[in-house]
Order: C-alpha cells, then structure tokens, then sequence
C-alpha cells in the first residue's frame, strides 16, 4: 500500500492530508488562530465540585471550564504513592484548590474540554509518564522478539517512579537514540514541574508543537513513502526539523509548485466527506446521518443489481460497504457509538466475512475503536474515542436559515478557500504586476484583516500588489479577477474615490477603535470619516482627504 501525506499552507490555515493508494483518509487542519489544545498542561483552579456526577470542573483560564471526572483523578498519598482513588470527588478535590491538569479530548459544541491528571508528554520514540509507574509497549510493534527488546530497553531507562511508553517509531532503534529521547523528555519535564509550583492560576504551563512537527514526531515513519509540501518555508522547515528527528527520512520530503490539493484530487474528496450520501463504484450507495453523540449508517444496494443470486449481491455490496466505512469513519473523523445497517444476510458465513473485512479496514486507523459485534436486529455496533471535532464540525457550521437541519460551510473556511482561489489566479497571472479582485462583501474585511494586515500576507505569498473589491451577487467563495496589469493602470480602477472628491454616503457603524469616527462603505472600500461616529444610519456629505489601498480619510462638510 503506498502511503504519502500532503501539507498544504495557506495565511489563514494548514491542513495536512493522509492518502493511501491515492485516497484520502484523513484530513487535519490547523488554523493559526486556533490552535490544538490537545496535549496541553494548565495548572488550574478546582471551580465547582459535583457528588452527583463523580466531577469537577476546572478553571484553566478557557472559554468552558473544564471537565474532570473521578477516574481521571490521580492523587499522593502520604506514603508517596499514586493510586486512582474510587471515593467520592467531594473527599478528593475542594473548591478553591490549585490542580495541574492536561487536556485529552477538546471542547467540543456546547462541552468544555476533558481533563486528566495522570500527563503524558510524547517524544519521537517514547512517551514519558511522570505521574504514573508504567511500561507501555505501541500495539501496532507486533514482533514479539521486538517488544521484548524494547520492553528491556525501557525498563532500563525508566526514570524512577515514573512511566515509559513505547511508541512505533521505536521499532528497531537502537538504545542509545531512545535513551537520547527519554533525557530530551525527562529535561522538559523538569522545566514543566518548576512552572507548576509558581506563576499565576489559571496558566498554560505546556502547549503542544504544531501540526507540522506533530506529524514529524509522531506519524512520519517508515511506512510513509512521500511527504509534500506545497510551501517553501515550510518545506525547509521541515527538513530542519528532520534532521534531528529522522535524518533518514528527509530524501521523502517533497516540494510541490502548484494546486497540490486540486492535483492529487483531495479538494474532491474532502467534498464528497461532506455529504451525507456516498455512491460506490459499483452502483450502492452509503447514507450517513450524524448526531452529537451518535451515527447511524445505512447501506443500500441502489443501481447495484448482482449477476448470480440475491445473497452474492448482498455479500459483495457489504463487502465494499465495509471497506468505505472504514475509509470514511476516519476521514469523517466519527466518534462516539456508530451503528451500521447492513444490507440484511441470513448467512452467518457472511456476517462473519463481513466483519472481518471490516475490522481488518479498522487496524489502520490510528484512534482506538471497540467493534462489539452484530445486534440481534442485524446491526454492526462499535464505538470509536472522540479527541476532537469531527471533519463536519471543523469545515462546516449550522446554517441559521435552517436551524441546524442542513450545513454551509464556515465563514473561515470559505475566506480560506477565496484565498486558494485568489493564490491560483495570481499564479496563472504571473506577468501582471497588480490585480483587481472582486469578492463577497461579506468575506472581503476578512480577507483584507486589520489595518491590511492578512492581505499584506496575502501579497506577500503571491508576489504581486493586491486590490480588493466587494462585489453584491457573488458568492461568499467565489472570487473574480476585475483587472490586472501594472500597478497604476489597476489602481486606478481599484479606488472607487480619489483625494478632494466631495460625495453624499450613509454612516454605516461607529469606527471599532475610534467610536468617534463613522465608516461608511462604497463597494466593500472603507471611507473612515472623521467625526461622525454618532451618526450610524444618516446621510452625511463628505470631502475624501486621503486615499490607501484598503480605505479613505474623509472629513464632514
């Protein structure tokens, strides 16, 4: 099976990408104003404590409290030794008290994050346990000889009291990497506790790295056989970053010039991941209906009619049904309980097939899933760890026109994706100096950012000077070239006002910074009048003062 990984950056976003045999699998974004908390240790504050629920919730300075239950709850005893209590919370933790906690599962909808107190801090070949004693060896080193070496290699270069776990990419490396591993982790440790025993509560005292180096440190293996980078710094970064972590691997790294996502056919796929029905090559298709906590699959035979006989049709629609579920369960990134309906088999022979085909497809997802098994009603019953949103809620939002009943995309995703846009038509322009650029007014703001600063960026990526306009009628992602050449001839098109223009224009809003000034717009460009802040929704003649590329001084008349 070939399997490669495509990181493609952008100045909003950076979404990394899993394909094996050419289909996408999974899909990770990161967004640069919302980072992963997954991983992250607080030193934080017990708010509430709850008999009830067996929980607490935990200040650690975020939107949502955060949610710890009982049995993560990990306390000293007087005789130095951790043990997970099994008494009431009430006895354990009170209101008021200082706790250091790590984040496993993000805040997700309306629920604040999950926390634990039992932390974890990975390296490239381990993950060292501070607050618990433990050898863990990676389920996926299947050798038995292997886990054994590795298994004698830890016990020796445990830190006392503490834990080590194993991970994949240990296998068959050598002792002193891992023993170089385990100093990197237990020095960073150290570094954690201090700031744990000082500073203000609630802190962030470890923040996890980035998805680019997450995907180097913990994914990036021998089993990869190709990782492309459509950015050049990112590019060097991360064979800067591989020369410490495996020098080996870094002749896989890639660069790629161009639509990466559009070229390797991810764009299509990611749309398809999105809908709620999913044809099969052979004419079935997959129904997906997901709830917060649960989601149901329906398979059905559609246009598929068979050649030999109706259980044959049956077996071999449940057969390829089996296999994309799998595919699309952690491209979806679905957790929780996830039923399936099958297509109806009489044959036990067949169930069985079935589910071995289906849990086979299972092993190469990296969460952890629990197959329990057919239902007396026919039904495939599993459940799958939910850590973070699911594919559905990163890209998309409940539509308020139908009150969560259908789904559009984010505003975010689609300033990102008319910045793909706008990243493409500059490249099929190379020879123009400027561009015109007619979007939404509703995402034009947000592509141009405070005081100009994203389409700076923006400019800055593509190598050419920039104008953005708002133009009603379009689509929120859709994007237009209005002009293009050299700078003066597109500017001049670009500015709807020049200096000394005397013109009639409506207050729209009080300035965000200066309340005392008013904006108005023409056509998505900003005309910041001075003074007129208190005249929201009147009328107001004006003298244009000063023209910029984003927007316009103007003064009362």
């Amino acid at each position: 099976m070939e399997k490669e990984f495509l990181i493609n950056v952008s100045p909003s976003e950076t979404r990394m990408a899993v394909l094996e045999d050419g289909r996408l699998v999974e899909l990770s974004i990161e967004r640069f104003n919302d980072r992963r908390q997954v991983g992250n240790i607080y030193r934080g504050k017990v708010e509430n404590v709850l008999p009830g629920m067996q929980a607490a919730f935990i200040d650690i300075g975020m939107e949502k409290n955060a949610f710890l239950f009982v049995d993560d709850l990990r306390l000293k005893h007087e005789e130095g030794e951790s043990k997970k209590s099994i008494t009431s919370i009430s006895d354990l933790l009170r209101e008021g008290q200082e706790i250091v906690v790590q984040i496993i599962k993000e805040s997700i909808g309306s629920k604040g994050a999950r926390v634990d107190t039992d932390l974890t801090i990975p390296g490239r070949f381990l993950v060292l346990m501070p607050t618990v004693d433990y050898i863990g060896i990676s389920r996926r080193i299947e050798d038995e000889k292997e886990r054994e070496r590795v298994k004698e290699i830890a016990t020796r270069l445990k830190p006392e009291g503490m834990g080590l776990i194993v991970r994949t990419a240990a296998e068959g490396i050598g002792e002193r990497d891992l023993e170089a591993d385990r100093d990197f982790l237990f020095n960073l440790w150290q570094k954690i506790l201090k700031k744990t025993k000082k500073g203000p509560v609630p802190s962030l005292i470890y923040h996890d790295h980035d998805l680019l180096y997450r995907l180097l440190r913990d994914l990036f293996t021998e089993e990869v056989d190709r990782l492309i980078i459509d950015d050049l710094p990112t590019y060097e970064k991360a064979l800067e970053l591989l020369n410490v972590l495996a020098p080996h691997l870094r002749g896989r790294v890639k660069l790629f010039s161009g639509d990466l996502f559009s070229v390797y056919g991810v764009e299509h796929q990611i749309e398809e991941a999105l809908q709620r029905r999913i044809w099969l090559d052979s004419g079935a298709y997959l129904v997906f209906d997901q709830t917060e906590a649960l989601t149901v699959v329906d398979v059905n035979t559609g246009k598929f009619t068979g050649s030999i006989c109706l259980e044959d049709t049956v077996l071999h629609t449940n057969l390829a049904a089996a296999k994309e579920i799998a595919r699309q369960i952690r491209l979806r990134n679905l957790a929780g309980i996830i039923i399936i309906d099958f297509i109806d088999m009489t044959d036990e022979e067949s169930k069985k097939k079935v589910l071995e085909s289906f849990t086979m497809e299972l092993q190469k997802d990296k969460i952890k899933s629990n197959v329990l098994g057919f239902t007396s009603l026919g039904l495939l019953e599993l459940t799958r760890k939910k850590t973070r949103p699911s594919l559905r809620g990163q890209l998309q939002q409940t539509c308020s026109c139908c009150e969560g009943t259908g789904y559009k995309y984010s505003l975010e995703t689609q300033v990102a994706h008319a910045e793909r846009r706008i990243l493409k038509l500059g490249t099929d322009r190379s020879k123009d100096q400027a561009l015109l650029i007619g979007v939404n007014p509703g995402i034009a703001a947000l592509i141009i950012g405070p005081g100009g600063n994203h389409l700076n960026q923006l400019e800055k990526t593509m190598g050419k000077i920039i104008f953005i306009k708002g133009k009603e009628g379009l689509d929120l992602p859709e994007v237009q070239i209005l002009a293009a050449g050299d700078l003066e001839y597109v500017q001049e098109l670009a500015l709807p006002v020049k200096t000394g223009d005397v013109i009639e224009l409506q207050v729209m809003e009080s300035h965000l910074n200066n309340p005392v000034d008013g904006i108005a717009r023409i056509e998505g460009y900003i005309v910041d009048i001075e003074g007129a802040g208190k005249m929201v929704g009147k009328k107001v003649k004006i003298k244009i003062e000063k023209t910029f590329k984003t927007y316009a001084r103007a003064v009362l008349l």
